[in-house]
Formats: C-alpha cells, sequence, structure tokens
C-alpha cells in the first residue's frame, strides 16, 4: 500500500507538499496540486482518517449512550444533542446498550481508543468507580444527578418533578396513589422512589408496595398495569406514569374494558409528548430537548478543558 511518501516521490514534491493538498491547505501551486492528486489516483491512495484525527487530537464525534432507539424519551434526547452537533461541525455515533453492562463498555473502550471526543451516557448501567475509571481518557457527561460524584452531569431533577405531581394529585382528593417507572435502579429511580415516600411520610399514608409498578417502558406496558389493577381488591386511584407511552397503554386499556379516566383512575404523565395531547393524557413537559443540546454544550466544555490540562501536564 503506496503511503505518502511514494505519492512525493511519484509527483516530484515534498512529502509537506503532499500533506498540505491532502488536507486542502493554501500555499500550493496549481500544478503541484494536479501533480499530487495524479499521482494519488495512480495509487488509489486515499488519507487515514484515523491518523489525522490523532494528530489532530479530535475525531469531530460524540458518543452517545442510549438503552433503546425506539423510545421517545430518549428521541428527544437524541434530537437535542444532534441540533447541537450539527451547530458545531460535530458527528453523533450512538451506542445502543438495551441495558447490557458490556455493551456499555464498548462505548467507554471507544473513548480510550480514541474513537470519540467525548461520551455522553443517557442512562448508566456501570457503577461510579467504573465510568470514574475512564474519565484521564476524555469527557464523559451523564443524564442524571452526580453532584456527589466526579462526573460531570446535566439532568432533570426527578425529586423535584415526581413531588410536584404527587401534589398536584393529592389537592385532587386522591389519598391512594402509585406509580409506573422504566428501571428499578439507578439515580432517577432512586430519586423518584424518594420523593414518593416522602410525600407518604409528610401526609401520613400508607406505603403498598402493590401499587408499584417497574420495568414499564412501552404502551403495550400499560396494559399488564391494567391487568394487574383489576386483580386487586384495593387498587390506587391514581398513578404517577413516568412515560407517556405507558400512559396510552394504561388509558386505552381502562377504557376497553369500559371505564373512565379519570373517574375511575386518574392518569398523571411525564414527558409531554405528542401521544399525550392526543389522547388528553395529563402530563407534566419535561425539556428534554433542552436538556440534550446542554448534554452536548457540558461535553464540548469539558472536551476544551480536558486538551488544555493535557497540553500543560
Amino acid at each position: 500500500m503506496a503511503n505518502i511518501r511514494d505519492i512525493a516521490r511519484l509527483a516530484g514534491v515534498s512529502v509537506t507538499t503532499v500533506s498540505r493538498v491532502i488536507n486542502n491547505q493554501p500555499y500550493v501551486s496549481a500544478e503541484k496540486v494536479s501533480a499530487v492528486k495524479e499521482a494519488m489516483k495512480k495509487y488509489n491512495y486515499h488519507r487515514n482518517i484515523n491518523a489525522v484525527h490523532l494528530s489532530r487530537g479530535k475525531t469531530h464525534l460524540i458518543g452517545v449512550v442510549i438503552p433503546f432507539s425506539n423510545h421517545p424519551y430518549f428521541g428527544l434526547l437524541i434530537e437535542g444533542i444532534a441540533n447541537a452537533a450539527l451547530d458545531h461541525n460535530y458527528k453523533v455515533v450512538l451506542i445502543q446498550t438495551n441495558y447490557e453492562k458490556a455493551k456499555e463498555m464498548e462505548a467507554l473502550k471507544m473513548l480510550e481508543d480514541k474513537q470519540i471526543d467525548a461520551l455522553i451516557i443517557c442512562s448508566r448501567i456501570s457503577s461510579w468507580d467504573v465510568i470514574e475509571s475512564y474519565l484521564a481518557h476524555g469527557p464523559i457527561i451523564l443524564c442524571e444527578d452526580s453532584r456527589n460524584e466526579k462526573i460531570s452531569s446535566t439532568f432533570i431533577d426527578h425529586y423535584k418533578a415526581f413531588t410536584l405531581a404527587l401534589d398536584y394529585l393529592y389537592e385532587k382528593g386522591h389519598r391512594q396513589i402509585g406509580y409506573s417507572i422504566g428501571r428499578q435502579t439507578g439515580t432517577n429511580s432512586t430519586q423518584r422512589e424518594r420523593a414518593y415516600k416522602d410525600f407518604l411520610s409528610k401526609h401520613s399514608l400508607p406505603f403498598e408496595i402493590n401499587h408499584i409498578f417497574t420495568d414499564r417502558f412501552h404502551v403495550e406496558d400499560g396494559v399488564d398495569v391494567v391487568e394487574s389493577l383489576l386483580k386487586m381488591q384495593h387498587r390506587p386511584t391514581a398513578l404517577l406514569v413516568t412515560s407517556d407511552q405507558v400512559a396510552a397503554g394504561i388509558v386505552t386499556s381502562i377504557r376497553e374494558r369500559g371505564l373512565s379516566v379519570p373517574k375511575d383512575l386518574a392518569i398523571m404523565s411525564f414527558d409531554n409528548q405528542p401521544i399525550s395531547k392526543v389522547m388528553h393524557i395529563t402530563t407534566l413537559e419535561i425539556p428534554l430537548v433542552v436538556t440534550g443540546k446542554k448534554l452536548f454544550q457540558q461535553a464540548l466544555t469539558v472536551k476544551k478543558l480536558h486538551m488544555k490540562k493535557s497540553t500543560s501536564v
């Protein structure tokens, strides 16, 4: 395989001149540009973009870790990240994990191998110490509360959001309130659980474990929630649902059984996605697109600080 020296020899120019032509730099005569391009054509030469990135210290690629690519919540985050990346001439590399730790480790390895300039993790699987061990290789930004850790983050205050929704339902007269979430683990879920328990304690309400539904992500999961509710002797009068998709499944299933919302079951959802508007579901808007933009901007800021630190060392 031909290298840059072979091109220079065939074109009758210096290696520096070939490098200038390859990288579209000025101060090269048209005659030499033509000679270099002709030599490249004869050798079928293409520049090694990985080598170029390595020499420049940046790839203009941002890795984004998501558990699912077909979930509107993460779709809105990606929209914000991608729009901000486009504005700054960056490209987004999506890494879907399905909440498999090995897949997330592959993304962290990409950062270590300098295949990406920074990594945004929209929903974390690995422990804090594992994430921290990769900080030396480049910026890692989390979409969760990491104020007690060493990792940068942009996040939604889920404790506050959950408390607002619970207070709203309480003011509507509900005293038996349950909730439905995605993952049971994770910082965001922990904050919601704490908000729920604090709410119950504040109003001296009993804790009913069967009023809590976990691992609910999609519309069909809402149908399962309703089937479980109808088997209960003492079911909640209201549900907080962390996904408009799941809420839509619950509302549809309730209506198919001849029951009504909110008379038989009040629903308070999150995100304010189009499906909630179509189905007239009460929902609390979460600014996910804005959050996505801020995640990217933070990644860029931390990247600049990381490069300055590396230069000074």
